[in-house]
């Protein structure tokens, strides 16, 4: 795939995964990214995963044409990018490897070696001249991986992101951009917001006209939509107002609370209501919810003298991204002794900026008069922000 005059795809896509990183669903594949620039010097950009090297390498000799490369750089060292460094390396041993100082200390982890005298080590701002196309190079420490540095070429203003604007999915399939790459910012990258957002202000002082990541399609139209995505997730601010409402419940008492609650919402005019079943929705997809929305209710039953394991889980996926600057609301259900509200609660206690509902509603085993008055004014709570 020509990217421009000079620069070509040259990855793969996977359909045999399953799981990427062994935790998050990818139905529709994965893809791993890497290019070539061919210059009066050629540069490849970053390798792929290990079940794919000997494709990928034939991806390079066809893309070669006879020639050698001269440079192979190295953004990332997550092994789904870095993988194929020593097979390269083997086929072509004239090769000068361009990474950062800890990259090639991840190298000699990973590989027994550093690659001597063919390494280069580059810092923040050195450039690298392949004629009339000049890499810069810049650093971005933990986005996600603390020796990660993405690559702008002035001549065609392309910039190669590392994995910053990636997204789940191979590239033969055609899906939602933001949905996938929302999913794979917030479970991967979004606890380093801080850090993106260093990046996003060097990224503001270059004329970018294509953004090639290591994961998903090459952007080329209306890159202010994507930087704006990445705005508005990296501080951590509300994309789109709503309520998810987030659940799990044993024998169905605490689930009839939270659709009369949905309910409710909608009869009051709220548009987006989101409603996640946490013991079977995939965790990745209701994380992302909770990110996306402005206000988020905590439903679950009082289990071992506290919250049911899958809820658990979930306030861990926030609370460990940073989750803030939100509404948050509590349905608790217990026979004998709820303390549901209260250990949520208490497990969001490091969260920045949360605000929580003056209303609580709590279940005695079912919804009683009293429960359902409760929840009646929790939707009201809820709904009186008219910018749902």
């Amino acid at each position: 795939m020509k990217i421009s005059n000079d620069i070509e795809y040259i990855g793969v896509d996977d359909h045999e995964i399953d799981l990427f990183e062994g935790q998050y669903i990818v139905e529709n594949g994965m893809s791993y990214n890497s290019y070539l620039i061919k210059d009066e010097k050629i540069a490849v950009l970053d390798t792929v995963d290990a079940h794919f090297t000997e494709k990928w390498l034939d991806n390079v000799k066809h893309a070669l044409h006879s020639r050698h490369p001269d440079y192979l750089i190295i953004q990332h060292m997550e092994p789904d990018h870095s993988a194929s460094i020593s097979h390269f390396m083997e086929r072509y041993k004239d090769t000068k490897i361009v990474a950062t100082a800890k990259a090639f200390v991840m190298m000699k982890q990973f590989f027994g070696t550093d690659f001597g005298d063919k390494k280069i080590v580059v810092g923040e701002g050195d450039t690298l001249s392949l004629g009339k196309h000049t890499l810069t190079f810049v650093m971005a420490p933990m986005v996600h991986w603390p020796e990660v540095m993405v690559t702008y070429d002035s001549c065609d203003k392309v910039l190669f992101s590392a994995d910053g604007f990636g997204k789940f999915g191979a590239l033969d399939i055609e899906d939602d951009w933001a949905c996938e790459a929302r999913r794979y910012y917030i479970g991967i990258v979004g606890k380093y917001g801080a850090q993106v957002q260093t990046l996003l202000k060097k990224a503001s002082q270059l004329d970018i006209e294509i953004i090639c990541p290591l994961h998903g399609p090459v952007l080329k139209e209306d890159l202010s939509y994507y930087l704006n995505l990445y705005q508005i997730w990296s501080s951590y601010s509300v994309e789109t107002e709503g309520v998810m409402i987030a659940y799990t419940s044993i024998y169905g008492n605490t689930k009839k609370a939270v659709e009369l609650l949905a309910d409710k919402l909608r009869e009051k005019g709220c548009t987006k209501v989101v409603v996640s079943d946490l013991a079977r929705y995939d965790m990745a997809e209701a994380v992302e919810d909770a990110f996306r929305y402005s206000k988020l209710v905590l439903a679950t039953t009082t289990y071992n003298n506290g919250i049911f394991p899958f809820m658990r889980e979930f306030i861990h996926h926030l609370t460990e991204r940073n989750f803030q600057n939100r509404i948050v609301g509590f349905i608790e259900n217990g026979t004998w002794a709820p303390v549901a509200a209260k250990t949520m609660k208490q497990m969001l206690d490091t969260c920045k900026n949360l605000t929580f509902t003056d209303t609580t509603v709590q279940i005695k085993s079912a919804l009683s008069e009293e429960s359902r008055a409760q929840l009646e004014a929790f939707a009201n709570e809820l709904s009186s922000d008219d910018t749902i």
